[in-house]
């Protein structure tokens, strides 16, 4: 894609102001696969003053032209989603399956959400003599990351465009070429000129700069909690909002009276997903004391049952990680586990026999894990599930709670009503019941340092606007 070495401002294909080459690589076999050019404040500030002027008039269109726009290009997604979910498996490592079934499909699902909140908002509401009135906030600075990057990019641009704004995207510049293949797919759809632009880079020579752009209303930035109080820091320059996206180290509570093979094999199945790359994974499965042994029998049992391979092959159910980095954080990770004196249950340092090219790990499970270990504190982002014992549960929610994240929580139960229960007690901003899967409609986003604000459905779309109070309105 020859456009990979362009950004995309104003509506063109445009060279960056100071060509510098970044090499993208595949993580299944360590080879490069294709390469971007990394921005500069130079090419921020084009892209930010394209967005600027764009909005005097995008902002003002109508509901039914933006509701034709997103039309379009959804059209023009569904056209491309099999090149979307090819290019998101070369650059990250997600197994074909997952790609075509979720990583990619997930585009279409934000996309279509935005498209029936914006049919259906509520735009202005009288209050006695005053209009409430809600306004698109303006210019969006957006930074997404690498694991799940057009879910990302697409639960951001979305509702931004539906709610009137302009923006300027920041992808991963680990996998980048996806975000490359949206901005196609948005110029092919005919989104005006300026309402969208890419800018491709490091967070220090582009994310910052965005972050501390006077002309950015807001950023909304998905990554690290480490990064994401860096963007916060540099945003509060200007005043701007920030809406975030973070880390997390969620509890999967399993409750005694849970239906146990089932639990714990799902369980098991939902952390090491997507090579156990997602914020909200269920890491830290939490048992009654008395069933640890059992439970880790079953666990174990789950595990065998997963292959790692090419993500390109069939059967593979997870493919490597992300980086060699990734994968030496990794390492690291689960060798402090071991010296600090947890029971490894299988999987272990090192690579999975016959895999030497790629980084590729282990599914790696401990036993009798304790929540001040390290392994139970820190996210890892890989295939790595931790097993704690817990005597009551009062103790499970406190354990649950006793971390500085709370994006994601997990109960199961065989009583519905006991694990609604439990999930009002937890600290997160979501919680799953008896293996619940995802609701586009609903907010994501997460208490502490997982981040603030809220992305999916409505309460996502709200944070791209404004509120406005006209008082008098109704005076004669």
């Amino acid at each position: 894609m020859e456009n990979c070495l362009k950004f995309y401002i104003d509506g063109a294909w445009v060279e960056p102001t100071d060509p510098k080459p970044f090499d993208v690589i595949n993580p299944a076999n360590e080879q490069v696969i294709g390469q971007i050019m990394m921005g500069n404040e130079a090419d921020v500030n084009k892209a930010v003053a394209a967005a600027r002027k764009a909005f005097e008039s995008f902002s003002r269109t109508s509901v039914q032209e933006r509701l034709d726009l997103l039309d379009a290009i959804i059209a023009a997604y569904q056209n491309r989603i099999g090149e979307v979910a090819a290019t998101i498996t070369s650059e990250m490592g997600a197994p074909s399956w997952l790609s075509q079934a979720a990583q990619a499909a997930m585009g279409i699902a934000h996309l279509t959400t935005a498209r029936s909140i914006l049919e259906k908002f509520q735009w202005e509401k009288a209050q006695g003599n005053t209009m409430i009135v809600k306004e698109p906030v303006g210019v969006c600075g957006l930074i997404t990351p690498w694991n799940w990057p057009i879910n990302q990019i697409a639960c951001k641009v979305a509702p931004a465009l539906a709610a009137g704004c302009t923006m300027v995207l920041k992808p991963s510049e680990v996998a980048p070429l996806n975000a490359a293949l949206f901005a196609e797919i948005l110029d092919e759809a005919g989104v005006p000129a300026g309402v969208f632009n890419l800018v491709n880079g490091d967070g220090i020579n582009v994310g910052d700069v965005m972050s501390r752009h006077p002309d950015i209303d807001m950023m909304s930035f998905t990554g690290s909690t480490r990064a994401g109080i860096m963007v916060a820091k540099s945003s509060a320059e200007t005043v701007k909002r920030v809406a975030q996206e973070l880390g997390g180290k969620s509890a999967n509570i399993i409750l005694d009276d849970a239906d146990f093979n089932k639990a714990v094999a799902q369980g098991v199945q939902s952390c090491f997903m997507n090579s156990g790359q997602s914020c909200n994974a269920p890491t830290r499965m939490l048992v009654p004391a008395a069933r640890h042994d059992e439970v880790v029998e079953i666990a174990k049992a789950a595990a065998a049952q997963v292959k790692v391979g090419d993500p390109t092959e069939d059967g593979v159910t997870i493919g490597p990680v992300v980086s060699e980095m990734q994968f030496n954080k990794i390492q690291g990770l689960i060798e402090k586990a071991i010296d600090e004196g947890t029971e490894l249950v299988c999987g272990g340092p090192g690579k999975p026999d016959g895999l030497n090219a790629g980084y590729y790990v282990k599914p790696t499970i401990f036993a009798n894990v304790t929540n001040d270990m390290t392994i139970a504190r820190e996210e890892v982002f890989g295939p790595v599930l931790s097993i704690l014992k817990y005597e009551s549960e009062e103790e499970a929610i406190e354990i649950a709670n006793d971390t500085v994240y709370g994006l994601s929580g997990y109960v199961q139960s065989g009583d519905i009503n006991h694990a609604r229960d439990v999930a009002s007690r937890l600290r997160t901003g979501n919680v799953h019941l008896n293996g619940a899967g995802a609701d586009l409609n609903a907010p994501f986003g997460g208490y502490k340092q997982s981040g603030n604000g809220r992305e999916w459905g409505e309460l996502g779309f709200e944070d791209f606007l404004e509120t406005k109070a006209v008082l008098g309105y109704a005076a004669e």
